[in-house]
């Protein structure tokens, strides 16, 4: 017997995708948990695989447990993390995967499994993987400006409405392999709101954990400029303050 109240399931398809070979197949919770495709990580309580369907390609996470932990109990689930982070990106112009489809489902108050499907961005690397193949786009300092110069605005308006990444680090940041990059933000699932309290922090936080592989992989004046870009022009008493917590952030904790 079904009791609503001990168990419910939500599953949402996005209006682009209805009546698409990727909307049919991933039209339900139960459709997507019997996809399959090429895995691609595996931890305890996750999975990512790609499939493609119709020349595309797609990323199928799903989770049977809502996080590590006490987060498997209460609090927001990771896969809902994550499905809120990139609709806020999308709703705010900020470049992130495109969203298929996404939910979970809860019983007796715990979430017991829930998926995300997004589309591939093509032709991508991830910021971290193009240091560690020794991607030649690095060293070219036009190239570079042009990434700088969309990921800057980008964290800002993050930020401008009060939200923090959490973990905005390379890996998770990627960048369209051509002549005229293109950005994209994946894998936020921590990413949220907070109180004005909380927020000053929480930036220094989110720029040091770019500045971390930044300060190994770009000049100081390309570093200078992504800041000068996100803060909107001349330097200020209080960004002067704000880079000298970025640059200490993580002394003593590596």
């Amino acid at each position: 017997m079904h009791i609503p109240f001990l168990m419910s399931s939500s599953w949402t398809l996005t209006e682009p995708y209805t009546n698409t070979p990727i909307g049919n197949a991933v039209s339900t919770l139960d459709s997507t948990f019997f996809m399959t495709g090429a895995e691609i990580t595996r931890d305890i309580i996750s999975t990512m695989s790609r499939t493609e369907i119709d020349g595309k390609g797609y990323y199928l996470k799903r989770y049977t447990g809502g996080g590590k932990n006490l987060r498997r109990y209460i609090g927001r689930s990771r896969i809902r993390g994550e499905w809120e982070s990139m609709l806020f990106f999308h709703e705010h112009g900020i470049p992130a995967a495109k969203v298929v489809a996404y939910g979970q489902e809860i019983r007796w108050g715990i979430m017991t499994r829930g998926a995300l499907v997004t589309e591939e961005a093509p032709n991508t690397l991830d910021l971290r993987q193009m240091v560690r193949d020794s991607i030649p786009w690095l060293k070219d300092r036009a190239w570079m400006a042009k990434v700088i110069e969309q990921l800057a605005p980008a964290v800002r308006t993050m930020h401008h409405h009060s939200f923090i990444h959490t973990d905005l680090k390379w890996r998770n940041i990627l960048v369209s392999q051509e002549d005229n990059p293109g950005i994209c933000f994946i894998d936020c699932p921590a990413g949220q709101k907070v109180l004005p309290f909380f927020l000053e922090r929480g930036i220094v936080k989110d720029l040091a954990c770019l500045d971390k592989m930044g300060k190994q992989h770009l000049s100081r004046t390309q570093r200078l400029k992504f800041y000068q870009l996100y803060c909107g022009g001349k330097l200020k008493p209080a960004d002067k303050v704000r880079i000298r917590n970025i640059l200490g952030f993580f002394e003593g904790r590596e």
